[in-house]
């Protein structure tokens, strides 16, 4: 086979597997069955080859222990201290419960490294509260959604481990290159909530005096001191990823002693959830790498690098062309394989183009993330929509103006790299 009739085969089974409602780590194995029976010179033994291979990664280890100290931090109350602090902070600005939110979020962000988690976690305490103000039902959902995405963003960030795991990238550079996009949607979101606001007259909270606002920030100290020693400890190489997700699993227990709030019982729950959660997980990892893989034996990347490279686009021109790409994956596949399947076919055009690897992948990591919250995938949408009780077409007119100005800021970084590149070039240029 060719590359492309290669390339129709497998992401013609797989699209038509995934519209059967098969789940996308089955449809990607079953996707490879043909294309190996076909090919003479691979066995079924590749499969279970390069699914170990992909499992057999030291950095991956960091990915279970990220998922149970977000699950730990929930259990011991950090996220009611961080919406404390919020509330302290913007809670009196117009809309101060959607500004809360998305504060809140970014807060979330550096303790949890998944937007599930900052959906689930923040929407059972915020959505109802909100509702309870009198706040529209499909707004209230849509920035609770709309603001989890800074979950993956915001370092740690569970998709930036996979991305530095399967493309052999620095990890801690991507975790620096993460803080400035995060900010930055983050502050078009409070931009787009105060608009709503001032239209629809939403309440605010009274502002918080000096005092309330230091034993706000002291009860959530715990909480902001997580991200703090996972940077810290990668950028200046006192640890490695994997060992710091280690480091905030054994926090999160203390924590939670300190606190009274883990016993053994719940430490189980957790344990439980975070496995299940980690085996769906690592499945996708294995099947998305054999079908990577399957692309890469038959020189599919090379060939789409010397087809986009013929059109004379340039590097501003191949960046959109890869956010692009990435958006639309997104729309219908969960991130990690569509970080370890397209991540593989576009990094060989982005190197071929001149573009930074770390600018590369917070460009995919940003467009990858507006998939949680657009349909048909759209798991933090699906999640907050559940927990408002309110059918996901009703809320999508306000996540579409939401995300407007957050598209906005995915086209600034795309073409001014320096966004993304200065702060890990500051604190560690050695990653670079």
């Amino acid at each position: 086979m060719d590359p492309l009739v290669a390339a129709l085969v497998l992401f013609g089974l797989f699209i038509g597997l995934v519209f059967l409602r098969v789940p996308v780590a089955f449809a990607l194995g079953l996707a490879c069955v043909p294309v190996i029976l076909l090919t003479e010179d691979v066995s079924f033994f590749a499969i279970i080859d390069r699914t170990y291979n992909s499992f057999n990664s030291f950095l991956l280890l960091s990915v279970p222990f990220f998922l149970l100290a977000a699950n730990l931090m929930n259990a011991t109350g950090v996220t009611k201290r961080l919406i404390d602090l919020a509330t302290a902070t913007v809670g009196h600005l117009p809309g101060g419960l959607g500004h809360i939110n998305v504060f809140v979020s970014m807060l979330f962000a550096g303790v949890s490294g998944s937007s599930t988690a900052d959906a689930a976690g923040i929407g059972k305490v915020l959505i109802p509260a909100m509702l309870k103000q009198g706040y529209d039902r499909s707004f209230t959902i849509a920035v609770t959604a709309c603001s989890s995405v800074m979950g993956v963003i915001i370092p740690p960030s569970i998709l930036m481990l996979i991305w530095g795991g399967t493309m052999s990238i620095s990890v801690g550079a991507l975790f620096l290159a993460g803080i400035i996009p995060g900010l930055l949607l983050g502050l078009s979101m409070m931009v787009t909530v105060y608009f709503y606001a001032i239209k629809y007259n939403y309440p605010r909270h009274e502002k918080a005096s000096l005092s309330h606002f230091v034993k706000a920030f002291v009860g959530a100290v715990p909480g902001l001191v997580t991200p703090l020693i996972i940077l810290v400890g990668i950028s200046f190489g006192f640890f490695t990823p994997t060992e710091a997700s280690a480091i905030a699993v054994v926090y999160s227990i203390l924590i939670g002693i300190a606190y009274r709030t883990l016993d053994f019982r719940t430490f189980a729950h957790h344990l439980s959830d975070s496995a299940r959660l980690v085996g769906v997980t690592l499945f996708c990892v294995g099947t998305a790498s054999v079908f990577s893989w399957l692309l890469a034996f038959y020189r599919v990347p090379q060939a789409l690098v010397d087809l986009i490279q013929s059109f004379g686009l340039g590097p501003n021109g191949i960046i959109l062309i890869i956010a692009l790409v990435f958006l639309i994956v997104g729309l219908f596949i969960d991130a990690i394989p569509a970080i370890i399947i397209m991540g593989g076919i576009l990094y060989p055009l982005a190197q071929a183009a001149g573009i930074h690897p770390v600018h590369f992948s917070i460009v995919g990591v940003v467009a990858l993330a507006f998939g949680l919250v657009t349909p048909p995938y759209g798991m933090c949408l699906l999640i907050a929509a559940r927990i408002g009780e309110m059918p996901i077409h009703q809320v999508l007119k306000d996540v579409f103006v939401i995300l407007i100005p957050m598209v906005g800021i995915l086209l600034a970084l795309c073409w001014f790299p320096e966004i993304v590149l200065a702060l890990p070039r500051w604190i560690a240029p050695q990653f670079m």
